[in-house]
């Protein structure tokens, strides 16, 4: 073989072999970091315009919690009292939502991942805000001096004193809520009040569509049955689970019930997973309009951080 091939042969050996120990000291390639937020703060909306928060009062009195023709979970259907509350007339939308967000600098509303779908179209300014985990909504409502509501609390707002199943009373001719897919006309959630048929006799919107909602309990399967039991000591249950009420703008078949309980751990955030805010009586005494709603005084509101 004639010495000059040879040295050329050589060398491409000694090339070749010296690639993988190239690598190794170079190391792993470094990885793409994820941004920390979903959005960046260019694409934050300004909120300089103050919106009224508006409560709708939820008198005393008896009402039908469950049912009997619902889950296991809904069973059984009883009688139930309440004090008199508020509560949100609407779901608490992405505007109200970010002005919260930069006045505390609290987390962006946004998925763990940024390759969730239709992130931009579920953000205009008065639709209900999405991907909020539970502590998420516990902390804007404390924000605001309020609460998440109950369970208990929930049902009453949106169902009234009459055992109705949706809040427009009986039946589902056409789409009288934001549900169920497309055909309502709207791709993903509708601005909140879009639709007035999704209006409790009480005046609060949005109970049967648009984003499910989180509450303030967490999840019991049972807590029905324990509730009607006589003579059974009353020890808290443990859970992994919060609670969510309502039908989202996906939900379809018997999710759209009123008595529907649906549950998930507290730190999920989705699309279809939004919140509404409630005060007690005893909170603060509210300013009552002749219609029954209570617009916030906003230069008095506690937790203002």
């Amino acid at each position: 073989m004639d010495t000059r091939f040879k040295v050329i042969f050589l060398i491409a050996v000694l090339v070749m072999c010296s690639l993988p120990i190239m690598g190794i000291l170079k190391g792993p390639p470094i990885p793409v970091e994820e941004p920390a937020q979903s959005v960046s703060p260019a694409q934050r909306p300004s909120v300089l315009a103050q919106q009224e928060d508006t409560m709708v009062e939820i008198p005393a009195g008896e009402f039908i919690l469950g049912s009997n023709q619902g889950g296991y979970n809904e069973k059984p259907q009883h009688v139930l009292m309440l004090d008199t509350y508020w509560i949100d007339q609407y779901e608490v939308t992405y505007q109200q939502y970010m002005e919260f967000v930069e006045t505390t600098g609290h987390r962006l509303p946004g998925p763990p991942s940024r390759y969730a779908r239709k992130l931009e179209a579920l953000r205009g300014l008065n639709q209900p805000v999405t991907y909020v985990s539970w502590s998420d909504a516990v902390a804007y409502c404390e924000w605001k001096g309020k609460r998440l509501p109950t369970e208990r609390e929930w049902e009453k707002a949106i169902r009234g004193s009459d055992g109705r199943t949706w809040p427009w009373g009986e039946g589902r001719d056409g789409f009288p809520a934001n549900f169920d897919g497309e055909a309502d006309g709207f791709e993903v959630t509708a601005p909140v009040g879009s639709f007035s048929k999704d209006r409790s006799m009480y005046g609060v919107y949005d109970g049967a569509g648009n984003v499910m909602e989180w509450v303030e309990d967490w999840y019991v399967e049972d807590t029905y049955r324990r509730a009607v039991k006589p003579g059974v000591v009353r020890s808290k249950p443990t859970s992994t689970y919060k609670t969510m009420r309502g039908g989202g703008y996906m939900s379809q078949g018997i999710d759209l019930r009123i008595t529907n309980r649906s549950f998930i751990v507290p730190d999920f955030r989705d699309e279809a997973i939004g919140f509404r805010c409630a005060r007690s009586k005893q909170d603060k005494e509210p300013i009552i309009l002749s219609s029954g709603l209570w617009n916030v005084n906003r230069e008095n509101q506690n937790n203002r951080g």
